[in-house]
């Protein structure tokens, strides 16, 4: 195929223009039902039905123009290398190679979007289904002879455009990045009318939350709301308790009730705790309904009261073994247990009961050890641990001065009760003000 360079002229031209230009601003809504002229053709091989695109990152590009005939006559496809100009008046294309009559029928291509079939007059939905806005128009970009998908429109300019009134302009673009729409595939595009708002889950998932933290304050409303309802439980949970107050009330404020409780299971108690001290009253009233009435009762101990006791800061999810136990056969079983690697930073040694705490083994060192020698052969003893009625001031100092990742909550019988976590006490509102 021929490979010229395509040139560029503003949208009221309606000739090809004869010098490149660098990059330009369209909308679908104007290319839309273009007659298509080809050099040497008198008549329009006919108009553009659609714009063929193809799903990449961080944009989809133009890969060819869809002609429909109608009446029975074949469709047409015009790859998009063949396409000279995007005029205001009509979209010039070369004419068709010298053994063809006609260009080919169109035939879908994996990953291949349709702009007006698949997202124009689409109902948007967030991810947990509930309806934003109708897709009105495109937003593409021309940009040295690629054309790139954008941004969808959700304004009543795109829906005046989508209807003829292309210079009417009532009021702000509200535009969506692409990167926050997830497409139909051709497949889908006759059994659905709606698109979701999203985000590649691949690249949230190598984010990490400070990272995602950082992108939700820069957005706001629906971008927002979009950005937030594409994370999984856990991340979104990470993830809110990283971001400045402010978002944080954004956030919760849109919240479904269903997925905010979702997202609360994934949260110890100080880390509810935090959140709700930033929340207005009714609205953390509303979450603490959400949580079981223990952490309930514990969350309201901690916001009301300022020496908060390790009692109620604890986290019960912890692992220990007994110090007979080998090292091999202890590595087996964390690996299969489906911890998260929090959980398992430390691995608490307990007597023979199951409940005295005897010992602590860093994962790194346990990996490190003879598969033959038992926990009691590499534990570290005694344990620095923290008792129930310890304050913030006191765990704050006792992190400050071990930099544990965590520490043990024992009782006077040395029974181990649940572990304070260094990020539940050293950010957020629960660390006290130097004096």
């Amino acid at each position: 195929m021929n490979t010229t360079p395509r040139t560029h002229a503003p949208l009221s031209s309606s000739e090809p223009p004869a010098e490149m230009g660098s990059t330009r601003n369209l909308f679908f809504s104007q290319v839309l039902k273009l007659p298509v002229r080809a050099q040497g053709h008198k008549k329009p091989l006919g108009k553009v039905a659609d714009l063929v695109f193809a799903v990449r990152e961080p944009y989809p590009e133009a890969v060819g123009i869809f002609i429909e005939h109608g009446w029975g006559k074949p469709t047409e496809f015009i790859p998009w290398d063949r396409v000279l100009e995007l005029g205001s008046k009509a979209v010039y294309v070369m004419p068709p190679p010298a053994d063809l009559e006609q260009y080919p029928p169109f035939v879908d291509q994996p990953g291949w979007l349709l702009l007006d079939a698949h997202l124009m007059g689409k109902d948007v939905l967030d991810l947990d289904g509930r309806t934003v806005e109708v897709v009105n128009d495109v937003h593409l970009l021309d940009a040295r002879g690629r054309l790139l998908l954008v941004h969808v429109d959700m304004s009543f300019n795109g829906f005046l455009r989508r209807w003829g009134l292309k210079s009417a302009r009532w009021m702000k673009d509200e535009f969506v990045s692409w990167k926050f729409v997830q497409p139909l595939s051709h497949e889908d595009a006759g059994t659905s009318d709606r698109v979701s708002l999203s985000i590649t889950k691949s690249q949230l998932a190598e984010l990490p939350p400070e990272d995602l933290a950082d992108a939700l304050e820069e957005l706001s409303g629906r971008q927002q709301e979009a950005l937030f309802s594409a994370l999984d439980p856990e991340t979104a949970a990470e993830t809110l308790m990283e971001a400045e107050p402010r978002a944080r009330r954004q956030i919760i404020a849109d919240l479904r009730r269903e997925r905010a409780k979702q997202i609360l299971t994934e949260m110890s108690v100080p880390q509810l705790a935090s959140l709700l001290s930033v929340l207005p009253h009714d609205d953390a009233s509303e979450l603490l309904e959400l949580v079981p009435e223990d952490d309930a009762r514990r969350i309201k101990a901690i916001l009301a009261d300022q020496e908060a006791r390790a009692g109620d800061l604890m986290d019960q999810d912890f692992v220990t073994f007994p110090k007979s136990a080998k090292v091999g056969p202890t590595l087996a079983e964390i690996r299969i247990s489906g911890h998260e690697p929090h959980v398992i930073s430390y691995v608490y040694v307990t007597q023979d009961d199951g409940r005295t705490l005897a010992g602590c083994v860093d994962l790194r060192e346990l990996v490190m050890a003879p598969d033959a020698h038992t926990l009691a052969d590499v534990m570290t003893a005694p344990v620095v641990a923290a008792e129930t009625d310890d304050t913030v001031d006191d765990l704050t100092q006792m992190f400050s001065k071990y930099h544990y990742r965590m520490v043990p909550v024992t009782n006077a019988e040395d029974h181990i009760l649940g572990v304070i976590r260094f990020n539940d006490i050293m950010k957020g509102p629960l660390v006290p003000a130097r004096r």
